[in-house]
């Protein structure tokens, strides 16, 4: 499919360039046939005035005077030719034959291919002119424009496979994401199946007493409620990602909601030997919904309490720049190497195998990153020194924003 998608891409690529290639050449080819047509035209005119006139260079030097000749009848309705040395003038059926074709031709001014002649008809006399240098000017122009053309064709086809490339790669990222992602959800749910799927067998076999077949029904309840969590983080990561966008948003205190976040888990942390540190900024106005920012804060703390080895575990909000805010949230852990941290917000992505304890499935840091990005911001994760740090960048509300947003409120 890829391979296809870049083909195209390349194709349509090429496909426009020689298109817009063919135009520009028969453009210049066409306006300079008419130039030349018309300095030729032009000249045979100024012969028709006086055939014996020289050429003025100082005066016209880019008009050169091409062979010609002129025939004219006389009293007697004879053809009499006069010009110059290039043609026999003696040459009675010549004459005849191009004098006749010219006099057929309801046009006054035309061409006689055959003898690469052009003619202009004035009263009693038809000036011919030579076009031979005309068409081999056009023959070379036609050759030399073809050659420019497949040369320029050549130089769209390599800028056209690195755009097909560069143009793709998102696609194909998204697509090996795709993939990733049913892998990831199938590894997830074949363990619970597995489970009730064996209970239920021994369950129907008769060499098992009640209390045995309590416990296989434990078994399954409990894998149950597994596969019912992590279709619910599914659901909760689909509303993150798709719902966000026609979300009315509201002014939102997120320094009062991280606050209140970090309280909700003080408890939690402290039964796992960790201490809470807190550093908020006080006042910290963003639009968004409530929920959705508590949620992406408790991610945060969660994240932190499962995988913190223990001491600090760091909240940090301040305002960066003008109109953003950043949120941090650090814990001492096991250092996360550089494809962790670039995966790490990826779906069901986890550091290591030990992070399926505690009934993770990975879903948690990619809904806080959804969040993020509903409410226009980013996240990312950095390590330094045995210390992971999780960061969320939002746009703040100014003082007038604020007002403005109160004042819809309350109409």
């Amino acid at each position: 499919m890829l391979k296809k998608l870049r083909l195209k891409i390349i194709l349509a690529i090429v496909l426009v360039a020689a298109v817009m290639l063919c135009a520009i050449l028969g453009l210049f080819y066409t306006l300079t046939k008419q130039n030349l047509r018309t300095q030729s035209i032009s000249m045979m005119q100024a012969i028709a005035a006086d055939p014996f006139a020289p050429v003025q260079p100082e005066r016209e030097p880019q008009q050169v005077r091409l062979p010609y000749f002129v025939l004219q009848t006389d009293a007697f309705g004879n053809l009499v030719a006069i010009g110059s040395s290039d043609y026999d003038l003696t040459d009675r059926t010549f004459l005849r034959m191009v004098a006749a074709a010219a006099q057929a031709s309801r046009d006054a001014i035309g061409e006689i291919p055959e003898y690469s002649l052009r003619y202009c008809r004035v009263t009693g006399s038809v000036i011919f002119a030579d076009i031979s240098s005309e068409q081999q000017t056009l023959r070379t122009l036609l050759k030399t424009g073809a050659l420019l053309v497949a040369l320029g064709l050549l130089a769209f086809f390599g800028l056209a496979v690195l755009l097909a490339r560069s143009a793709v790669r998102p696609v194909e990222e998204a697509w090996r994401q795709q993939k990733q992602f049913v892998a990831d959800a199938s590894h997830e749910l074949k363990t619970p199946l597995t489970v009730i799927l064996t209970n239920t067998e021994l369950l129907q076999s008769p060499d098992y007493d009640t209390a045995q077949k309590q416990t296989f029904l434990s078994g399954i309840d409990a894998m149950a409620k597994q596969m019912r969590a992590l279709v619910e983080r599914l659901l909760e990561l689909a509303r993150a990602e798709n719902e966000q966008a026609s979300r009315a948003f509201t002014p939102c205190d997120l320094s009062q909601i991280t606050e209140s976040s970090a309280l909700l888990f003080e408890a939690a942390l402290f039964e796992r030997g960790l201490t809470l540190q807190t550093e908020l900024e006080p006042d910290i106005t963003v639009s968004g919904d409530e929920r959705q920012l508590s949620q992406l804060v408790e991610i945060y703390l969660d994240n932190a309490r499962k995988y913190a080895s223990g001491g600090t575990v760091a909240v940090r909000l301040f305002r960066c720049g003008k109109n953003r805010c950043r949120l941090s949230v650090s814990n001492e852990g096991e250092a996360l190497s550089p494809q962790a941290l670039r995966q790490i917000f990826d779906r069901f992505s986890r550091a290591d195998a030990a992070r399926t304890r505690d009934g993770s499935f990975g879903l948690g840091l990619s809904i806080a990153q959804a969040i993020a990005q509903a409410h226009g911001g980013s996240v990312w994760a950095e390590s330094d020194g045995g210390v992971n740090t999780f960061f969320a960048e939002l746009p703040v509300l100014s003082g007038h924003e604020k007002r403005q947003e109160t004042a819809k409120k309350g109409i």
